[in-house]
């Protein structure tokens, strides 16, 4: 049987590189062997409001995974490649226009992965049943949704090791990839663990994050988060970490584009032609005149299946907001004055803000105009602090 096993485990990864995963790994399915890190971040509230990651229910399903899935024995850990074409440079450092992080260019990861892995899951049930394998036979399937610790799972199955800046780094790869799992109560055979290198004294990671998100190698402070920021932080942006952010409106590819590591990722064409930019950047680098002006109709036809619909209109229209104030030209001014009358008090604070950073005169007229009649508290504040 364990002959068939390593057989089936073997095929397995085959199956799954079929259906077009870019790697694939076994791991017993045991808790993360750095559980007590993860702990402690916790406890030192690093994950701002991502309260989800410290429930007790979620903390005591990655220190048991029975509790995920009754009688799991081992998970296959799978990588899907989304390295992209890098922005150029001209547009990239283009404030009119916003940034958006390569993995949000195109369809929603979940929507992808998913049925790929559901569809891993039948293939097995359907092997172990060749086999006549006697005892029940359940999956699991996670795509970044789960309680487990999929990074650190990901590098016990051989995907690859944790860089500096807390993502999964595959050698001769690099770290442009989505990680997803498949968790079944059968014996598949684990891989054994092989030498891997380290980021060694490379930081480069660590100083090009432009709101200084790791107060050390291999921690990240999710609160400077920029993808954070952008993505998971449903209130208000600090205000002090406003300016940095520049003019990204959805995640932060930063200390990914920095990564040496990620020179073995797929070599992109080395000339497109024009058209190409024209045709196909909006998705990377919008004009931020397009996004303030977005109602909420064009928001959910535009974004229906894509990762950013995910952070609804109002939350992408007030990251959009503060790359304006970065941008800080008189060109954007109607489009903020307008959504002072937002129904989102989160955007009209915004964009007040957004409107004392370009200081134009006609905007700031309008902020004082708008602070008599504001109704909540903290947009109020917002609208005071740029007319005094």
């Amino acid at each position: 049987m364990i002959t068939e096993w390593t057989t089936v485990t073997a095929q397995l990864k085959e199956e799954a590189r079929r259906l077009g995963f870019s790697m694939a790994g076994v791991v017993a399915a045991v808790p993360s062997p750095h559980l007590a890190a993860y702990e402690q971040w916790l406890a030192q509230q690093m994950q701002g409001e991502m309260g989800y990651m410290g429930r007790p229910d979620r903390v005591a399903r990655r220190r048991d995974l029975q509790l995920v899935l009754p009688a799991v024995q081992t998970m296959l850990c799978v990588g899907l490649d989304y390295h992209t074409l890098r922005v150029p440079p001209a547009l990239a450092a283009d404030p009119s226009r916003g940034r958006i992080a390569s993995y949000a260019w195109g369809a929603d990861y979940h929507d992808v992965m998913t049925p790929r892995l559901q569809e891993l899951g039948a293939w097995l049930t359907a092997e172990a049943h060749k086999l006549g394998y006697a005892q029940k036979t359940a999956h699991k399937t996670y795509v970044d949704t789960g309680a487990l610790l999929e990074r650190d799972h990901a590098a016990s199955a051989g995907l690859g090791f944790t860089g500096k800046n807390t993502m999964l780094i595959a050698p001769q790869h690099g770290s442009w990839f989505f990680l997803g799992e498949l968790l079944t109560t059968l014996p598949l055979v684990p891989d054994v663990p092989r030498p891997l290198p380290s980021c060694g004294r490379c930081t480069r990671c660590l100083s090009a994050c432009p709101t200084q998100a790791f107060p050390e190698p291999y921690v990240l402070d999710a609160q400077r988060c920029i993808s954070y920021l952008t993505i998971e932080l449903k209130g208000w942006i600090p205000p002090e970490l406003r300016p940095l952010m520049g003019n990204w409106v959805y995640g932060c590819d930063v200390c990914q584009t920095v990564c040496p590591f990620n020179r073995f990722a797929a070599e992109e064409p080395t000339t497109i032609e024009p058209a190409f930019y024209a045709a196909n950047w909006e998705a990377a680098v919008p004009p931020l005149l397009s996004l303030l002006t977005l109602t909420a109709a064009e928001f959910d036809q535009r974004f229906a299946h894509s990762p950013i619909k995910r952070i609804k209109w109002g939350r992408l229209l007030r990251n959009a907001c503060v790359a304006a104030g970065n941008w800080g030209a008189e060109t954007a001014v109607p489009a903020l004055c307008q959504l002072l009358h937002h129904p989102e008090a989160i955007v009209r604070g915004h964009a007040a803000w957004a409107l004392g950073r370009i200081g134009a005169r006609a905007g700031l007229a309008a902020v004082a105009t708008a602070v008599a009649s504001e109704a909540d508290a903290v947009a109020q504040a917002e609208m005071a602090a740029v007319v005094g």
